[in-house]
């Protein structure tokens, strides 16, 4: 079956300080790491790969996030939903030229079992060339767990909700901490 979950918020600051911030994720001064107060699930994020064609311009990152299980312990009775981390494998494209950024990621916990896959594109808002839409679309899939499919496929639907809305209000913080008030037109 499957359940999709689509996020779309217009940031009102340029794509370039959207970006910058959505990268560092942190605030300035830099003394703020992972496991951190605004996002106690995500444990670390390392880069793993990081290119750049020079003769495009477009810049390709790969990092691997570690987060917290976050299933509820009721449901990791089940053996397989017993590991204490999950491993996500997050995919950049970022042409400053065409101010355009897409991101796919992926869960690389369970496999076997579900699938998880997000895509995201940060670009300059057709309202305005001064900010910066953010369009996100997640989907998750499971199978092999017979009559749970459906209650944990319930469970991710709440958790991706719930973790977009978390991820835009930290977004909006740490813009307006980093870069001031947003640019109102």
């Amino acid at each position: 079956m499957g359940v999709t979950v689509d996020v779309h918020q217009v940031f009102q600051y340029p794509f370039e300080q959207v970006v910058a911030c959505f990268l560092r994720k942190v605030p300035v001064p830099p003394t703020w790491a992972y496991p951190n107060p605004m996002d106690k699930n995500v444990i670390s994020v390392k880069t793993v790969e990081e290119k750049k064609d020079e003769s495009t311009g477009l810049i390709y990152r790969k990092r691997i996030a570690i987060c917290q299980n976050v299933v509820p312990e009721i449901l990791r009775k089940v053996s397989i939903l017993k590991v204490p981390d999950v491993q996500l494998e997050e995919e950049s494209w970022l042409s400053l030229q065409e101010r355009n950024m897409a991101i796919r990621s992926h869960c690389l916990t369970w496999t076997q079992y579900a699938s998880m896959k997000e895509e995201s594109v940060f670009r300059e808002s057709v309202e305005n060339p001064n900010w910066t839409e953010f369009i996100q679309r997640g989907r998750i899939s499971i199978t092999g767990a017979g009559f749970l499919n459906c209650i944990l496929e319930t469970f991710a639907s709440t958790f991706l909700r719930h973790g977009a809305q978390k991820g835009i209000r930290i977004m909006e913080m740490l813009l307006k901490e980093q870069c001031g008030a947003p640019l109102v037109e």
